[in-house]
């Protein structure tokens, strides 16, 4: 599993506005309330964005079949549906590649349930390897919910996190028949719990699924583990002893020995706010999660604002890092960051080969432009052939501002070289947000790529009107 875009502000009122894509207008950023600062979070869903039940369902072609290139390729893009659609993850079982399976934070359309809220977390589930797909709702819950995350182990069992608002916030569960049926979910904070609320759950398991490696923000950061298929967890291990403001975006657990793992991450100076500085670092264990080690990657400088994008707050387009790891045990962290304040970010990457001791000297991948917004990297390795990582990420090198495109690059060789770039966001129309230079805005938190047995491609990502939306969860497959 790989992925990751820029985190959103959780500060940041996400409102939808029912005009189509360059009539859309909204109110701008809210400040941050006492309710969402490290000491005085409620753990409501108040910080969180909320929708007004606009979406473009009327306006959407939602396809009930993939078209697939001849001679192979990829498939054309397809929307999961025309509700309003948020956070994508996406997994696929690493031995039977025929079970794929998809999340999203939805906010409009059906409930889950009569007295449930909305946003909720929707399941789609495929047999057929991407085909066709079955929906359904992972839970139901009377809070809002948010940052769906799902893996597969080798035994077909399937473990998913979400956020049921911020308390209890980070909530686990797992399912022995393919995602049909879902376990009692495990959740760490609460009234008399310490973290007292969390946000933004990242998960990671062996490939057995017997270790499970679960990291979380409050402000600090955390992580559980747990070393019985997830039947039970360790309590909330904090991993920094800073008062910076962290979030994790990738985890990886070693092919060889599973008591050592790692966590992507970046952290802020200053709180939520997310101006000044951002650090990506790799955090590291080597005894299952009782205590971790912080290796420095990489330093970013505040982003530009992005007032040309309704609703767009400071460091939705800033740092984050994705997190992959091949099957003889090299690591790539793939991150965007730049060098100069309120300058575009740059997709990079290192290796590392010593286990996280030591990195490469960072390789831009992104093009040769500064003018050009990436963000929001994916990556992901072959299962079992190693120097084989896939890398995706969004930008807008096409048209400026409102010509985004997905794009996949791939190297077999552990980053010696790279093939060239592939556009994978390949629709021209469908939605009000779509045009022939791509898709207005990238949309939701972060985009997520899984590569199975046969090498085949599996990947999800946020298109939308701006920020503010409405928009879609799109996916495709493909070599």
């Amino acid at each position: 599993m790989g992925s990751i875009g820029k985190r959103c502000p959780e500060w940041q009122v996400r409102t939808h506005l029912p005009a189509l894509l360059l009539a859309l207008t909204v109110a701008g950023c809210f400040a941050a309330s006492p309710a969402m600062t490290k000491s005085g979070q409620t753990g409501d869903e108040k910080g969180k964005k909320i929708g007004t039940g606009k979406s473009f369902v009327a306006e959407t072609t939602v396809a009930l079949a993939p078209a697939a290139p001849p001679g192979g390729g990829w498939d054309s893009e397809r929307v999961m549906s025309g509700e309003d659609d948020w956070e994508p993850a996406n997994a696929v079982d690493p031995v039977n590649p025929n079970y794929v399976y998809q999340l999203t934070t939805r906010y409009t359309g059906p409930k889950p349930c009569g007295n449930c809220k909305m946003p909720a977390i929707v399941l789609r589930r495929s047999t057929d390897g991407g085909a066709t797909w079955v929906e359904q709702f992972l839970s139901t819950s009377g809070r809002a919910q948010y940052d769906p995350q799902i893996v597969v182990a080798s035994s077909g069992w399937v473990y998913a996190v979400w956020l049921d608002a911020f308390t209890p916030g980070s909530t686990f569960v797992r399912s022995m028949d393919r995602g049909v049926t879902w376990s009692t979910g495990i959740s760490w904070s609460g009234k008399g719990k310490k973290p007292q609320w969390n946000d933004k759950p990242w998960l990671g398991i062996s490939r057995d699924g017997q270790h499970v490696y679960l990291g979380f923000n409050s402000s600090d950061s955390y992580i559980v583990s747990s070393h019985d298929f997830g039947a039970s967890f360790s309590a909330p291990v904090k991993t920094n002893s800073d008062t910076r403001y962290w979030f994790h975006s990738g985890a990886v657990v070693s092919p060889s020995n599973p008591m050592v793992a790692w966590f992507a991450t970046s952290n802020y100076s200053s709180g939520n706010n997310y101006n000044g500085d951002s650090d990506v670092e790799v955090l590291k264990t080597t005894n299952g999660g009782v205590s971790w080690t912080d290796v420095h990657i990489d330093t970013s400088r505040e982003v530009p604002l992005c007032t040309w994008a309704a609703g767009c707050g400071q460091g939705f387009l800033g740092t984050q890092a994705a997190l992959a790891i091949d099957s003889a045990g090299k690591l790539m962290i793939v991150y965007n960051a730049n060098d100069t304040p309120d300058v575009p970010e740059q997709i990079y990457f290192k290796t590392s080969t010593d286990g996280g001791a030591t990195w490469s000297a960072r390789t831009k991948l992104s093009v040769a432009s500064a003018a050009v917004n990436n963000g929001f990297p994916m990556a992901a390795a072959h299962p079992t052939t190693a120097g084989d990582f896939r890398v995706v990420w969004q930008d807008d090198r096409i048209f400026s501002h409102s010509g985004w495109n997905t794009w996949y690059k791939r190297t077999t060789n552990g980053g010696t070289s790279w093939a060239a770039d592939v556009r994978i966001s390949d629709l021209t129309s469908g939605a009000p947000y779509k045009s022939v230079n791509g898709y207005a805005f990238p949309y939701g938190d972060y985009g997520e790529i899984d590569v199975d047995s046969n090498g085949r491609n599996y990947v999800v990502w946020g298109e939308g009107a701006s920020y503010s939306g409405p928009g879609g969860t799109w996916y495709t497959r493909g070599n």
